[in-house]
C-alpha cells in the first residue's frame, strides 16, 4: 500500500514523536485511531465503541423480561446491528495490527472475537453460543484502563476505585446472566428474571447464602462453585489491592507531565511513568 501524505501539526504528540521522513499509511492510521485517547476523533471513536458495549449488555438484560413480540424483535435487530459493528471493527482491528498473529492470541483480541461469535455462529441456536454473549461486558477492560476516557476521573485512587469497581460489576453481571440462561428453562419460578439472578450472585460471592433461591441444574450447580470460589478469592484480594494502592499514592504528588497529561507521580520521579517524558522540577512539598 502507498504511503499517504499527513498533516503532522494535526496529530498527537505520539505520532509526532516519529521520525519527520515517515509517512503514515492509511494502516497505519486505522491501528492509532482504534486505541488512541489523546485526539478528539480518537476519543471519539472509543467513546462510541464503549457506548455501544453498554447498550448491548443493556439489550440481553431487557430480553430476559417478558415483552412484546414486536419489542422482542425491535432488540434483536438493535443487537445484530451493534453485532456487526463490532465485527467490522474487529476485522479493522486485525487487518492494521503489526504482529496479526500476536494480536489475534492477546486477551483483547479474543474478547472481541467472544463477542461476534454469535453473528456468525447465531444460525447454530446453541446454548453455549447464546451463554457467550454475557462475557461482551469483559471488552470495557482497554477502556477502564485508560484516564482519558474516563473523563471526571483525574486522580490516581479514583481511577483505582473504578477498576476494582469494574471487576466487582463485570463479574456479578457475567455470572448472573450465566445462572439466568441456565436456570431459567430448567427452575422458572426461582429464576423469573435477571434481577433474581443477581440476587442470587451477589448472596452467594458474598458467602451468605440465604438459600431461598437455588439452581436445580447441574450446570447451575457448577457455577454456583465456581461464584463461591470467585467471591473468596476475588473480594479479599480486590480490597486488598485497593488499600495497597491508595498507599501508594499518598505517597504521590500532582505533577502533570508536559507530553502525554498524567498527574500523578513519584515525589522523587524525574520521568513520567507512562509516556518516559522528562518532568519538569518537582514542585516543593507545600503540606
Amino acid at each position: 500500500m502507498d504511503d499517504t501524505p499527513y498533516n503532522r501539526q494535526s496529530l498527537s504528540p505520539r505520532l509526532m514523536a516519529l521520525p519527520e521522513k515517515l509517512e503514515l499509511t492509511i494502516r497505519q492510521r486505522v491501528a492509532f485511531y482504534l486505541d488512541d485517547t489523546s485526539t478528539p476523533a480518537g476519543r471519539a471513536i472509543n467513546g462510541a465503541i464503549a457506548l455501544l458495549i453498554l447498550v448491548s449488555s443493556a439489550l440481553f438484560v431487557a430480553e430476559t423480561y417478558e415483552l412484546s413480540a414486536q419489542t422482542q424483535q425491535l432488540l434483536r435487530w438493535a443487537d445484530w446491528t451493534i453485532l456487526s459493528l463490532f465485527t467490522l471493527e474487529y476485522g479493522l482491528r486485525l487487518w492494521s495490527a503489526e504482529r496479526r498473529v500476536r494480536y489475534g492470541l492477546s486477551f483483547y483480541a479474543i474478547a472481541d472475537l467472544i463477542a461476534i461469535l454469535p453473528f456468525w455462529l447465531g444460525f447454530l441456536d446453541s446454548r453455549f453460543i447464546r451463554l457467550l454473549r454475557w462475557l461482551r461486558i469483559l471488552r470495557l477492560v482497554r477502556f477502564v484502563e485508560d484516564r482519558a476516557l474516563l473523563g471526571a476521573v483525574t486522580t490516581q485512587d479514583g481511577l483505582i476505585f473504578v477498576r476494582i469497581l469494574f471487576t466487582l460489576v463485570a463479574i456479578i453481571f457475567i455470572y448472573s446472566g450465566l445462572i439466568f440462561q441456565v436456570e431459567h428453562v430448567a427452575n422458572p419460578e426461582g429464576f423469573q428474571t435477571l434481577l433474581d439472578a443477581v440476587y442470587f450472585a451477589v448472596v452467594t460471592m458474598t458467602t451468605v447464602g440465604f438459600g431461598d433461591v437455588t439452581p436445580i441444574s447441574e450446570t447451575g450447580r457448577g457455577l454456583t462453585v465456581l461464584m463461591i470460589l470467585t467471591g473468596i478469592a476475588l473480594i479479599p484480594t480486590q480490597i486488598g489491592n485497593l488499600i495497597q494502592q491508595l498507599g501508594q499514592v499518598n505517597q504521590s504528588i500532582r505533577q502533570d507531565c508536559q507530553s502525554c497529561g498524567l498527574s500523578v507521580h513519584q515525589r522523587d520521579a524525574r520521568f513520567c511513568r507512562r509516556c518516559g517524558a522528562a518532568l519538569a522540577e518537582t514542585p516543593p512539598d507545600l503540606e
